[in-house]
């Protein structure tokens, strides 16, 4: 049997004077060992059908579907995708920018512009140095250089950026169960 942490749960509770005490208490599922087994099997090949689970497993279809949904009513799987390769589209440069805010308060505002830039997949916000941490793809260098200069370094609130550039992806993986 294994636990899942799955989020912070808040309750709010009134004392006698009317003020808002906040408890957190963390929310945990049980996986059992078929939750274990459909899990891996989706993770290895996430379009497996019901029918095969069911197989490996020894459970009929219908409970698959129900623990599957489970999973994600929990939160335990946030959905499912397809992968693209971006390289055969014509982005060959991956890029992280450190972006660097005047203040703190104009994070919101900067992430809001930072997702009308198609190119940025993705946003952290971070400790350390940085306000933000970005991925970017990019056809090239010279993509890159118009992306930092003419969009992300003219968004109100940056006040300067730093760029790495990625020579070769070495590991992409989901957690391990």
């Amino acid at each position: 049997m294994y636990s899942i942490l799955l989020k912070n749960i808040y309750f709010i509770n009134y004392d006698e004077m009317n003020l808002v005490i906040m408890k957190t208490f963390d929310q945990t599922i049980d996986l059992d060992g078929i939750d274990k087994i459909i899990l891996k099997t989706m993770l290895e090949n996430a379009r497996t059908s019901i029918l095969a689970i069911s197989k490996i497993t020894g459970i009929s279809g219908a409970a698959v579907h129900q623990r599957l949904k489970k999973l994600e009513k929990n939160k335990v799987i946030l959905g499912s995708q397809i992968i693209v390769n971006p390289k055969i589209l014509g982005f060959k440069t991956v890029a992280f920018i450190g972006i660097y805010l005047d203040k703190a308060m104009r994070n919101r505002e900067a992430v809001k512009q930072l997702k009308s830039i198609p190119e940025v997949i993705e946003c952290h916000y971070t400790t350390g140095n940085w306000s933000i941490f970005a991925k970017l793809l990019c056809k090239d260098n010279e993509h890159l250089m118009e992306l930092l200069n003419k969009k992300i370094q003219l968004i109100e609130g940056v006040s300067r950026t730093e760029t790495f550039i990625s020579l070769q992806q070495q590991l992409n993986r989901q957690i391990m169960l």
